[in-house]
């Protein structure tokens, strides 16, 4: 705490204090310290008093100056690593609202790059973050109090469903049997990326496979690496398989299959691997890829995808929620034209696989325009 005394008299001073908010940023703290030097009663002069009275309006004008830097500050939105589609979409949101919402109502985001999903939670957990993006499993962890985040996270309150984020489990086309994703449990020993080191595509990519019953921990040799590393290992001949849970197109997979066209193939789900997945946790649907979605992939694909989802602490007011959960809609065709993972955002799909309730300000934003609220998304 760097800390400043003004003298304003003989017998008293002024102490102004500046301390650092959990931002990184200077905010103002003032307090008017009478220091008493003498026992005896002091004697004001004409001069001493307007040397006080000058302090004094100093200080509420630096409190005046601290509230409003208060009220001006971005809720900070917490997305993932600069390379994904977290980020840019996070950004273009933060942009919108400083247009569209700071200069009539004071409300705006601030969009930064984090570690993905599991960060997320905990940087809203402690207040670091007020909006973050997650994947839908762990939004669904989060709630329960499962998978890698043991204490449910009451705290938290959903606003969205956003685009749908697409497992890409691709594998070496010499390694393939029936194309889907038991094959990965073929495998003996070879190496493959499930994701960074405590990724969300790691702890997600272990969640699938754990729950079908393929054991990646003898039967895999793990590495640990971001899509676009894991995309280039693969071309390198260094690993035989890689995950990376994305929107579609992703620039790694597209990175990949342009280099590697025939001899790499994306596996698709059976049924009975949908159903699995879904008894655990109801979040995954189909997803088809169309001919072209990536170079020399000339025939319609399917696989599986989950929600991104959009979720907010419960302390912030409900108006501020209200009026960012309306920007997002109503500048949907602006975020499609920013980033074409957003092309599979739909309003009528809005509340699609989210698990933690609604935030009063969604709610108060899906009702006025009609949409169905499932009662486990309504905490009153």
């Amino acid at each position: 705490m760097d800390c400043t005394f003004l003298r304003a008299t003989k017998t008293f001073r002024i102490l102004l204090c500046l301390d650092d908010s959990n931002q990184k940023e200077k905010c103002i703290m003032s307090k008017l310290i009478l220091i008493k030097s003498n026992p005896t009663p002091p004697v004001f002069s004409l001069v001493t008093m307007r040397r006080c009275a000058m302090a004094l309006v100093c200080l509420c004008l630096l409190a005046a100056c601290s509230d409003e830097l208060n009220t001006n500050r971005p809720y900070i939105l917490t997305t993932a690593t600069v390379g994904g589609a977290y980020y840019p979409i996070g950004v273009a949101m933060a942009t919108i609202s400083k247009s569209q919402l700071q200069p009539e109502h004071n409300i705006s985001l601030s969009a930064i790059s984090s570690a993905g999903s599991l960060e997320n939670v905990k940087l809203l957990r402690d207040n670091e973050a007020q909006f973050a993006i997650l994947q839908g499993i762990f939004a669904a962890w989060a709630w329960e109090g499962d998978g890698p985040i043991r204490n449910p996270q009451t705290g938290m309150r959903s606003v969205s469903a956003l685009w749908f984020n697409v497992e890409h489990f691709v594998l070496l086309s010499s390694l393939v049997r029936d194309g889907t994703l038991s094959d990965f449990g073929y495998l003996d020993g070879e190496r493959v990326v499930l994701g960074a080191r405590n990724s969300g595509a790691e702890q997600s990519g272990r969640f699938i496979l754990e729950t079908l019953g393929i054991d990646y921990e003898e039967g895999m040799n793990l590495a640990y690496m971001g899509y676009e590393s894991s995309a280039s290992a693969l071309q390198d001949g260094n690993v035989v398989g890689i995950n990376v849970p994305a929107g579609a197109p992703t620039s790694a997979i597209t990175q990949a299959f342009a280099q590697m066209g025939e001899r790499i193939t994306l596996l698709t789900f059976s049924q009975q691997e949908l159903d699995a997945l879904n008894a655990r946790h109801n979040i995954w649907d189909w997803y088809d890829f169309p001919a072209g979605t990536y170079p020399n992939l000339d025939f319609d694909t399917r696989s599986i995808a989950s929600p991104n989802v959009l979720v907010v602490r419960s302390d912030i007011p409900e108006e501020a929620v209200y009026r960012i959960t309306k920007m997002i809609w109503e500048n949907l065709g602006t975020l499609q034209d920013i980033h074409a993972a957003t092309k599979d955002m739909q309003l009528e799909l809005a509340l699609r696989g989210l698990k933690a309730p609604l935030h009063p300000g969604a709610l108060r934003y899906y009702r006025e325009i009609g949409l169905e609220i499932p009662p486990h998304l309504i905490l009153e």
